[in-house]
């Protein structure tokens, strides 16, 4: 990979990390409602799925993944009721105009992270993203295990820096509402787009 295609790899796959999709939308709705720290793990685990099907895409084992195609619809099924349900959760959360931001425990650190590697790996898709869009920066055939560490490294810093610019977006129009009513509003529009992402990831062919 030279330079200037591992520039331009960088900006796509930046501007893939932005396009909106339920992985963005828990991001928005996390930040929301807990703000930027509570949401580093969530894009963590993200990043992580999406690392894992650039690797598979790499070594060509999208023909693999799509043979887990049965597992691959329970994960998604999953992922998109917990989505859902922590939607729910949201809609019916008490209102705290708290400034405190950020989850506190390993446990929920975990599982924050775990819920961003649901979200992603629920979307078997991303792998024939990256096996379409690879071979435009690196010949696959003549692969390196350099070039895959490269390309690891580009996308995981890429991913996590779009996923991060969207939380502190949501996160600064999160401050400016102060008042009971309006944490009110803001945590049914953040559930709300909890469980519309849920439902998205349902019913997505």
């Amino acid at each position: 990979m030279t330079l200037e295609s591992g520039i331009t790899f960088f900006l796509a796959i930046f501007v893939f990390s932005i396009t909106p999709g339920p992985g963005v939308f828990a991001i928005l709705a996390r930040s929301m409602t807990k703000g930027v720290r509570a949401s580093i793990f969530l894009s963590l685990g993200m990043v992580l799925s999406d690392i894992v099907y650039l690797v598979m895409a790499c070594y060509g084992l999208a023909a693999i993944a799509s043979s887990w195609e049965t597992a691959f619809l329970v994960i998604r099924y999953a992922g998109a009721a917990y989505l859902m349900y922590l939607g729910y959760k949201m809609w019916v959360s008490p209102v705290s105009t708290s400034s405190v931001e950020g989850e506190r425990g390993s446990k929920s650190q975990i599982a924050s992270f775990m819920q961003g590697f649901m979200i992603s790996a629920s979307n078997p898709k991303v792998i024939l993203f990256y096996v379409a869009f690879l071979p435009t920066f690196m010949d696959l055939t003549v692969l390196s295990a350099s070039d895959i560490v490269l390309a690891s490294f580009l996308a995981f810093v890429a991913l996590f820096m779009g996923l991060m610019l969207i939380s502190i977006g949501a996160s600064q129009a999160r401050r400016l509402l102060t008042s009971e009513r309006s944490m009110k509003s803001l945590n049914r529009t953040a559930g709300g787009i909890m469980a519309s992402a849920g439902a998205f990831l349902a019913l997505k062919n």
